[in-house]
């Protein structure tokens, strides 16, 4: 009788550690094949043949529509340079040069993948809305108020994401070098 409960125990803590470790990785975003630049983070082979079952399961479970490998490739940011997590009261600059590519957007969005609303109905940038400086730089300031220049407001929530899509890239499509670009830094400037 002993056996025969610590088996029952054992299996039912192996389920229990199996379906927690599972959970884990589809809620986290944790998947294989992943290419880090600053605080972006891709994986462009989400939208390929070569997915890994668990960007496959969280991919099917949320519904989303990864890029294609061959159409480019898609950056997350939940944190900014220094590793501190986005936070809509407080105000962050992403600044620098983009990679190549033909075209390129960038979104904010809150943690439920929906778009934040705010007054003026701003969600996002493309590359050819953004104002930029003389040399190709640029600064996005992204702030719960108004701002200068190339604004993306909060809405003043808790926390949020940023995507990043660069259509039509070198970025990600040689995956055995992990060819990398000049990807904004994201900066925190303080808080309200």
């Amino acid at each position: 009788m002993r056996l025969l409960f610590d088996s029952f125990l054992t299996l039912l803590l192996a389920a229990a550690i199996g379906l927690s470790a599972t959970w884990f990785a589809l809620t986290r975003g944790v998947a294989f094949g992943s290419l880090t630049i600053g605080a972006w983070t891709a994986w462009p082979k989400s939208g390929s043949q070569d997915i890994d079952p668990y960007a496959h399961a969280t991919i099917s479970r949320d519904g989303e529509l990864p890029i294609g490998m061959g159409d480019g490739v898609s950056f997350l940011a939940r944190t900014d340079d220094q590793g501190r997590e986005f936070d809509g009261r407080c105000t962050f600059t992403l600044s620098g040069m983009t990679p190549p590519a033909r075209y390129w957007t960038v979104t904010l969005y809150n943690l439920q993948g929906e778009l934040v609303e705010n007054a003026i109905h701003r969600h996002g940038f493309t590359s050819e809305e953004i104002v930029r400086n003389v040399d190709g730089r640029f600064s996005i300031a992204v702030a719960p108020q108004a701002r200068p220049g190339n604004w993306l407001p909060t809405g003043g929530i808790e926390h949020f994401v940023l995507v990043w899509r660069l259509y039509d890239t070198p970025i990600g499509v040689a995956t055995t070098t992990m060819q990398e670009g000049p990807m904004p830094t994201i900066e925190r400037k303080g808080c309200s």
